[in-house]
């Protein structure tokens, strides 16, 4: 199998190459040390087809400027929009799994926009799972990782004992992400704890002939 991996220079990204080389993959790492820029549509263009795509690159946006905020947004939900957009077009079948986080699914008061991005990218492959088909798209949630992005928090998470999720858990979710036979699925990933599918709960919709399907109407009637 050919597999991709973007930000795969980094620790979740070293990972979850790692995983699918033990399954067998031949993996190509995209990321922006060598010379990879996940938020340009020319970029993604020069990229083939795969029989898995990892769409893990992702950044923390530091102080509230509009600068790193349009770098959070860019790299955190530009490059996992595009990266799906292209890649529906030249993958025949085949998993994407794009990295969300436990901020995709709660709130991060030390870091609302990266949180914003990653419920963004919750949304985004919970509603294109169905139009990328046969395609199966899911993403993993993990809870804070021990990776170089959380060296300036690691001091204050080692003193209160906050447990780390390893990088290896990480790349098990997203091996059982693309093994399983589900769509659209969120994974959660927590310390000590085995990586499963998130539940949402199913929201009612608009009844038909005393039915209720699809989604609620916008002015909840």
């Amino acid at each position: 199998m050919k597999a991709l991996v973007t930000g795969g220079e980094g620790g979740i990204g070293r990972a979850l190459r790692a995983r699918l080389e033990q399954e067998g993959c031949d993996v190509e790492s995209l990321d922006v040390a060598n010379g990879f820029d996940v938020t340009s549509p020319d970029a993604w263009k020069r990229v083939g087809p795969v029989d898995v795509a990892c769409l893990n690159a992702g950044v923390l946006t530091g102080d509230l400027s509009y600068e790193n905020y349009r770098r959070a947004v860019s790299v955190n939900v530009d490059g996992v929009v595009l990266g799906v957009l292209h890649l529906r077009e030249v993958m025949d079948a085949g998993a994407i799994v794009a990295t969300a986080s436990l901020a995709g699914l709660t709130g991060m008061p030390s870091d609302p926009v990266y949180s914003l991005t990653k419920h963004a990218v919750v949304g985004f492959v919970r509603s294109m799972a169905p139009l990328v088909e046969p395609i199966r798209l899911n993403a993993v949630c993990p809870g804070i990782t021990d990776t170089p992005m959380i060296d300036g928090q690691r001091a204050d998470l080692a003193a209160t004992g906050f447990p780390l999720v390893l990088p290896s858990d990480v790349a098990e979710a997203m091996w059982r992400a693309v093994s399983g036979g589900g769509t659209g699925e969120c994974w959660f990933v927590q310390p000590g704890r085995e990586p499963a599918p998130f539940t949402f709960p199913n929201l009612p919709g608009p009844r038909v002939d005393g039915e209720r399907v699809g989604a609620p109407p916008i002015n909840g009637t």
